[in-house]
């Protein structure tokens, strides 16, 4: 994938939310993304093109600036709760699917487990899950969500349509972002596995 070229096709815009799979970040990464780069695809290609190179050229800033439009969005629902965003995304993994493994848990968010077993203990200190012995294998355990942990989602799914009417964005264009966010991710990703 050449990124310049998407960006003189001006489908930059589209290609820069890394791990974006939920609909409200990739609406609202798409928004700011419109707005840093509107100039960028008719500029890219123009010979006859006078105009000074600017920050908002760099997909990396265009992503930066969009990480953190999404990080000021969900801070009110993070700051209510202390969490981080990082622990909000193991949230919704298990808002997806209860009762799994810290290795699937690893899996679906893209954390190490380094970097996941703290953010699974600070969330079960919190009350939100518990790590219960596997009913299959004792020897493992698996993450359940709690009554506390049910009741975030219910709050974080209201805050996120309150974002959502916000952000104008047809369903079509979401999911086109979430599908170039995700195969950016994973061509970034299997190119710095080969080095």
């Amino acid at each position: 994938m050449n990124l310049q070229i998407l960006c003189a096709q001006n489908s930059c815009v589209q290609t820069t939310c890394v791990q974006a799979s939920f609909k409200f970040g990739c609406k609202l990464i798409l928004s700011a993304f419109s707005t840093c780069l509107s100039l960028v695809a008719v500029t890219n290609n123009d010979p006859n093109n006078t105009a000074d190179p600017c920050l908002a050229d760099n997909v990396c800033f265009a992503l930066y600036t969009a990480a953190n439009a999404l990080m000021r969005a969900y801070r009110p629902l993070l700051e209510r709760y202390e969490l981080t965003y990082p622990q909000y995304l193991v949230m919704q993994s298990l808002w997806l699917q209860d009762r799994v493994s810290l290795t699937q848990i690893s899996k679906s968010t893209r954390l190490d487990m380094g970097t996941l077993t703290p953010i699974v203990k600070r969330l079960e200190a919190k009350g939100f899950l518990q790590r219960l012995a596997d009913e299959s294998d004792e020897r493992k355990k698996v993450i359940v969500l709690t009554e506390a942990g049910y009741k975030l989602k219910l709050e974080a799914l209201a805050l996120k349509q309150t974002l959502l009417d916000k952000v104008n964005m047809s369903d079509e264009q979401v999911e086109s972002l979430r599908t170039l966010c995700l195969s950016l991710t994973s061509e970034l990703t299997q190119e710095l596995k080969k080095k």
